[in-house]
């Protein structure tokens, strides 16, 4: 009899055990033909969906480790051991890269999960049936979202309606490889209207409040991302807007509060929950340094960065010196805490550059809402703010929270002497996929051949 496994919790909703904490098993053995036949197991499903998406190679840290190391432009520095992220980091990736192939095929058993839940969904009770189904469509949706962004040519490049995207796979897969499977790329465009449907259908089935799963609102905060980065201003504006008037999440007030939390913050939209037991955080483990539980500092933060703060800049103070001497990023600093993946400090932000684009002020103004953000860390705001104002108060905010590289292909701007749509900067598609699949059907990115 065939048998696959289905993640459940223990203790903390997103679970994954290494060999850095205590020693727990967090998989149980199905029978097939079983997972899916009732209500109770679909729901251990979900939680197994939020565990994979958890996974260090995912959002558990990998995910902004790249987008940080690619877009490092002189700011920080890969000093650690580890030669796959060097290669990221030197903008030298080779095909068999195993953290580039293991970020692949997490997301991909992450998605087949979903897509399970989707099928099954019928069998959920009704009166949770649409949240169950919103889950599953948000984390499928977001899980696509990351990867088109770094396997594939940027949004911004044009072309979409050509250039490749991903495999677009929805029915669910169980055992090797199946039919479902051999599916040529679909274009970036095909993507992001996957991307885009899910989501959407997502914020119409999820409910306001959802403890620290995903709600209504951790789906606008994602398609506010979503349409920043396809330069569609007013949909990112309006959902932003969403966010900040109609939920209950509250800026912080003092910003290194946001940061190296045992629960979520105010200002947490979403957030991986991490324990001593469960949960991964490879932020920390590659950002801090051994006296912090952490490897020896991986990444250096460079003095170019530094000095884009004004002295009065409350976020400077969260960096700290190690014993050599070397700046390391305090927003990752002790273990075992939780890992932002959506501020409300984003929002803000997102909906005053909207705004400045577009010559609006839904909600507020942009003076007004970057005033909001720089109050926060003892800054005043000139009384006129430019567009690189702006800019520049979202690269200092989010600084090494895993948005570096978007915000650079999406603005078009060159990282470390690449443009931001050259070859260097997009993943190969891992070379373990097409020598299962044949190049026939899954074609390798330009640069790769």
């Amino acid at each position: 009899m065939k048998r696959i496994s289905i993640y459940f919790f223990v203790l903390s909703f997103l679970v994954v055990s290494c060999s850095k904490k205590l020693e727990i098993n967090p998989t149980q053995s199905i029978a097939e033909e079983e997972v899916f036949t009732s209500d109770q197991n679909i729901k251990a499903a979900l939680n197994g969906a939020y565990d994979a998406v958890s996974s260090s190679y995912l959002l558990g840290g990998d995910l902004q480790l790249y987008s940080e190391l690619l877009a490092a432009d002189g700011e920080i520095r890969w000093a650690g051991t580890y030669n796959q992220p060097r290669e990221i980091w030197n903008k030298a990736i080779i095909t068999n890269n195993s953290y580039v192939a293991s970020t692949w095929t997490d997301a991909y058993k992450a998605i087949n999960i979903c897509n399970n839940i989707l099928k099954a969904i019928d069998i959920v009770n009704e009166e949770d049936r649409d949240r169950v189904k919103g889950e599953a469509l948000l984390l499928r949706g977001l899980t696509y979202f990351e990867l088109v962004k770094l396997y594939a040519k940027p949004y911004s490049a044009g072309n979409v309606s050509a250039n490749l995207g991903l495999q677009l796979i929805t029915t669910p897969t169980v055992g090797n490889i199946s039919d479902s499977n051999r599916v040529p790329r679909s274009t970036v465009q095909q993507t992001y209207d996957l991307v885009l449907s899910d989501l959407k259908e997502a914020k119409s089935l999820l409910p306001e409040d959802n403890g620290v799963y995903a709600n209504v609102y951790v789906a606008s905060a994602i398609l506010s991302r979503i349409y920043l980065q396809t330069g569609d201003y007013a949909a990112a504006r309006d959902e932003a807007h969403n966010v900040i008037e109609n939920s209950s999440y509250k800026l912080v007030d003092k910003y290194s509060a946001a940061f190296n939390n045992e629960a979520n913050s105010t200002e947490d939209i979403f957030a991986l929950q991490v324990t001593a037991q469960d949960g991964s955080n490879d932020m920390q483990l590659f950002w801090s340094i051994a006296d912090y539980g952490a490897r020896d500092g991986d990444v250096d933060v460079l003095q170019k960065h530094i000095n884009l703060y004004n002295a009065s800049d409350d976020r400077v103070s969260l960096f700290y010196k190690d014993d050599a001497g070397i700046w390391r990023s305090g927003k990752w600093k002790f273990q075992y805490r939780n890992m932002p993946l959506i501020r409300l400090a984003e929002m803000y932000l997102t909906r005053a550059e909207c705004n400045e684009r577009l010559g609006t002020s839904e909600g507020n103004t942009p003076h007004d809402d970057i005033e909001e953000i720089r109050s926060r860390v003892g800054l005043t705001t000139p009384a006129t703010v430019s567009l690189n104002d702006i800019l520049l108060e979202r690269k200092l905010e989010l600084a090494h929270e895993g948005q570096a590289i978007h915000d650079v292909k999406r603005l078009k701007k060159t990282v470390d002497g690449f443009a931001f749509d050259a070859n260097q900067l997009v993943f190969p598609i891992p070379l373990r996929e097409i020598n299962a699949l044949g190049s026939s059907i899954l074609k390798q990115n330009d640069g790769y051949q």
